[in-house]
């Protein structure tokens, strides 16, 4: 059971993410998160090297789709939009039917496809139960909303556990 909050790879950032890396799995289109994934939780737009980072991804025909469990329409819309990237909101992570509503806009099928996100609880558990890669990466923002601070209470003490019997060879 402990196994499905454990990615199958970590990054400290997103930007880590290469396009070849992903061609060389098989990979056309990611589902990210966006709050502490992609952006501070409180940044209203990419910053240059994030919109690089698409232009980059489009370049090489991979697909995108932000999924967040962000409430606000208007807070994902305002950030997608300017960069042409679908966006499922409420998204009920880690729930699977956003997971499939993306897949389906997309047109891949799971095996093409990789989950990004900053959360075990939300978005690592949600991709391993859908049966996708999952790719945890480091928060970008040391601030979170309730929530996010009960869930990374939570998966700091996982992340012990999984340290002491040699599962991740990481650090945060």
């Amino acid at each position: 059971m402990l196994n499905h909050f454990l990615p199958d790879e970590h990054v400290k950032s997103i930007l880590d993410i290469t396009p070849l890396h992903l061609k060389e799995m098989g990979i056309k289109g990611i589902i990210t998160d966006l709050d502490n994934t992609l952006v501070e939780w409180d940044r209203p737009s990419a910053p240059q090297n994030l919109i690089k980072w698409f232009e980059e991804m489009k370049r090489n025909n991979i697909l995108i789709t932000i999924v967040s469990n962000n409430r606000s329409k208007t807070r994902v819309q305002s950030f997608s939009e300017p960069h042409n990237i679908p966006f499922i909101y409420q998204a009920k992570k880690p729930l699977g039917k956003a997971f499939h509503q993306a897949l389906s806009e997309m047109g891949i099928t799971k095996d093409e496809t990789v989950v990004i996100g900053d959360q075990l609880l939300t978005d690592v558990l949600g991709g391993n139960l859908g049966g996708f890669h999952t790719i945890l990466v480091v928060p970008v923002a040391q601030t979170d909303g309730f929530f996010t601070k009960f869930n990374r209470f939570i998966e700091r003490r996982m992340m012990n556990w999984f340290r002491k019997k040699g599962m991740i060879q990481w650090e945060d």
